[in-house]
């Protein structure tokens, strides 16, 4: 019996600076990584072409440092260089797992990696590469969620994925609150009218203008980035409604 065809062969996949911490109170616990690793090259191996946007937020992050007292723009520059230390990590990670990787910075940092350039990138892609795209955009007050909807448009991915420790978008913290109401699937412009901030509303907007469908899951699920490249409807799909 054949595999199942994949329903998604684009994706851009953003997985958040924590997740790599495990139950570490700082960094990259190398168990997590490696079992993140092991899902995106099988799903590589699957036939998926895959760009992935890491966080920085294990590390540092700009906006923290500047509730501090820090200077906004020189604790984004800061994030930035955090996640390329995150996206180097996970391309060491993907490659001890199998998988090929090239890491593509917004800002220059040529001795460590390459410069982010989209016909690139999308080649990349084609040759099963998988392209970890680090720096955010580039530039101060935009996230790396933004980063994620931006490399997601420019590379025309069929699907953006949303990595949490979550099971999709909720209307309450379901952590604090137990009754929270789980959605199966909302449009962009609940999302932002709802102000349901599992992501930033610049990058759900990009989305929306750009038609770029996004789903929530759980990364922590075993299985899961396969099951919904096949079609499963894990999570929360936004999308135009």
């Amino acid at each position: 019996m054949s595999a199942q065809p994949l329903k998604y062969r684009r994706i851009l996949l953003k997985l958040s600076g924590e997740a790599l911490m495990g139950n570490e109170d700082y960094g990259i616990d190398p168990k997590v990584i490696q079992a993140m690793a092991t899902d995106i090259v099988e799903a590589q191996r699957a036939g998926a072409e895959i760009g992935l946007v890491i966080g920085g937020g294990n590390i540092f992050r700009g906006a923290g440092l500047a509730e501090a007292g820090m200077d906004r723009v020189t604790g984004d520059h800061m994030g930035m260089l955090a996640t390329v230390i995150n996206a180097l990590a996970m391309a060491d990670a993907l490659e001890k797992a199998g998988g090929y990787a090239r890491v593509m910075s917004a800002i220059k940092i040529n001795e460590v990696c390459e410069d982010y350039i989209r016909r690139r990138a999308i080649r990349h892609m084609e040759k099963g590469r998988i392209a970890l795209f680090a720096a955010g955009t580039g530039n101060p007050f935009f996230t790396t969620d933004s980063a994620a909807a931006l490399r997601a448009s420019e590379v025309g991915a069929d699907l953006l994925l949303k990595a949490t420790k979550v099971d999709g978008i909720y209307d309450a913290d379901p952590k604090k609150n137990p009754g929270a109401k789980r959605f199966d699937h909302l449009s962009y412009d609940e999302v932002i009218a709802r102000n349901l901030q599992v992501m930033d509303t610049a990058a759900f907007a990009l989305c929306r203008d750009n038609k770029v469908p996004l789903r929530i899951y759980d990364m922590m699920q075993p299985g899961a980035l396969m099951r919904i490249l096949r079609g499963e409807p894990l999570g929360t799909l936004v999308d135009a409604g």
